[in-house]
């Protein structure tokens, strides 16, 4: 039995709740951008408030007690009345919010990502912005073990009741190919002629585009499986073959453009909507206010020169 002593704290309660999903010390203290020893000793001040064990950290992976499995439940409610009571104040007093954790697919890194931030920054005087880019499945992973307050990435098909999605812009997926290599006619058998490109399978993305392939009973020869935009379209740059991938990409490797042809899939259309999610009545109107200084972003920034490069997206690529 643990002594009482002390008190229960939201840090300390965030602390257990971050322990309990990833399994580890280390693991929690890099999720909360702070060291093993802080981690340890919140734990252990938790306990001493509460006077019972929580966790079993001498298991691998740490493990919760039934006690533990008991408090995990209250934990999750306290932190999510907590982080909607700073939302509530903020939007009341925007100049109140003083943390924003925001996750961005890696596609609007160069852009939009600035762009939004100088907006917000210039109206949330005192708010700290904590940014994560990475890929769509990373930025889901992050929002489900609340590391991330909102995430603006691909939308996966997910059906979580707990969730509220916007949906921002849908883009459909090309064939990017080395400049004037595929000639009118039957491009299919032209594309088959070369090695495709394929973006990884471990992101969602490249599954997405494995699964279509599959479906619609279409094969491709492939010798190489990247993870990024830059390298892939180096490449197909080269004329080491071409790939499947969206606008945002091709827009992602700009230098590589003039020597990158995009034209449509020869074979059935796949696209994807990119989204803003956040957890449900958590952070209070903020996630729509985002959702809505991001869509004029997006035609300024992506849509409008897009389509203008390349005129037969338009309708294919737009704000939804």
């Amino acid at each position: 039995m643990v002594t009482t002593t002390g008190r229960v704290t939201l840090w300390g309660i965030e602390v257990f709740v971050a322990t309990a999903e990833e399994g580890a010390i280390s693991a929690a203290s890099r999720r909360l951008g702070t060291s093993a020893a802080t981690v340890s000793q919140q734990l252990t001040n938790l306990e001493g408030a509460i006077g019972t064990t929580l966790l079993d950290r001498g298991a691998r992976p740490v493990t919760l007690t039934p006690a533990g499995e008991m408090f995990l439940r209250r934990a999750n409610t306290i932190l999510n009345e907590a982080e909607q009571a700073r939302a509530e104040l903020a939007m009341a007093d925007l100049s109140r919010l003083t943390r924003l954790r925001l996750g961005m697919i890696e596609d609007f890194g160069a852009d939009v990502t600035p762009a939004l931030l100088s907006e917000m920054s210039a109206e949330l005087m005192n708010c700290q912005f904590l940014l994560e880019t990475g890929a769509t499945h990373q930025l889901n992973d992050l929002l489900d073990s609340r590391a991330l307050d909102v995430i603006v990435a691909a939308e996966t098909g997910r059906t979580d009741v707990g969730m509220e999605v916007y949906p921002l812009m849908t883009e459909p997926f090309v064939a990017a190919v080395p400049k004037g290599r595929i000639k009118e006619g039957d491009i299919a058998k032209q594309l088959r002629r070369l090695p495709l490109i394929q973006y990884t399978t471990r992101h969602h993305m490249g599954r997405v585009v494995k699964a279509h392939l599959e479906q619609v009973g279409v094969t491709f020869t492939h010798r190489f499986e990247l993870d990024s935009y830059h390298a892939i379209m180096a490449m197909v740059a080269e004329g080491a073959g071409w790939s499947i991938l969206t606008p945002l990409g091709w827009m992602r490797a700009a230098r590589f453009q003039d020597k990158v042809d995009l034209i449509e899939l020869p074979f059935a259309p796949l696209s994807r909507t990119i989204t803003l999610t956040s957890r449900k009545d958590v952070l209070s109107t903020m996630p729509k206010t985002i959702a809505e200084r991001l869509r004029p972003l997006l035609q300024d920034m992506i849509v409008t020169p897009a389509v203008a490069e390349h005129p037969w997206l338009a309708e294919k690529l737009r704000l939804v």
